[in-house]
């Protein structure tokens, strides 16, 4: 099934979730896809650090799109990420998720988070399911 990037990129666009964390897909091409968030106060935990939380739904949404915009819909089987800095409250963290394996069964994408700076934040792998005759929700 060929994916309609541009149909792809609005419905990111109209995203719920997405709108209440902040986050921006900024790049979308097939196996590819950078997200962006600017952190704010209400991303912080109690120590005044950047939640955990926040950093993983940004490399999960960047997993999300790199992984739909192949074959679609795919599902997340498994996700792991690793914590390797803590980022600077209101800073920009990119996501960039790249498909390194792309099977008819499963794909697995690598993901990578680093603040504006480049300075490397987290590095996640996530594997997909695609999902047959199972229709896409929309709006």
């Amino acid at each position: 099934m060929t994916v309609d990037i541009p149909q792809l990129k609005k419905q990111a666009n109209d995203e719920p979730v997405a709108e209440f964390l902040g986050m921006e897909l900024e790049r979308l091409e097939p196996g590819y896809s950078r997200v962006v968030i600017n952190l704010r106060t209400e991303h912080l935990n109690f120590s005044g650090l950047v939640f955990g939380g926040i950093i993983m739904a940004l490399a999960d949404q960047a997993f999300a799109f790199a992984a739909n915009s192949i074959i679609r819909p795919n599902i997340a089987s498994q996700f792991n990420i690793n914590f390797m800095s803590a980022p600077k409250p209101q800073t920009k963290l990119i996501a960039e998720g790249r498909i390194l394996k792309q099977g008819k069964r499963a794909s697995v994408t690598e993901i990578t988070v680093t603040d504006e700076s480049g300075h490397l934040i987290a590095k996640a792998t996530g594997t997909t399911v695609p999902i047959q005759n199972r229709p896409i929700l929309k709006k």
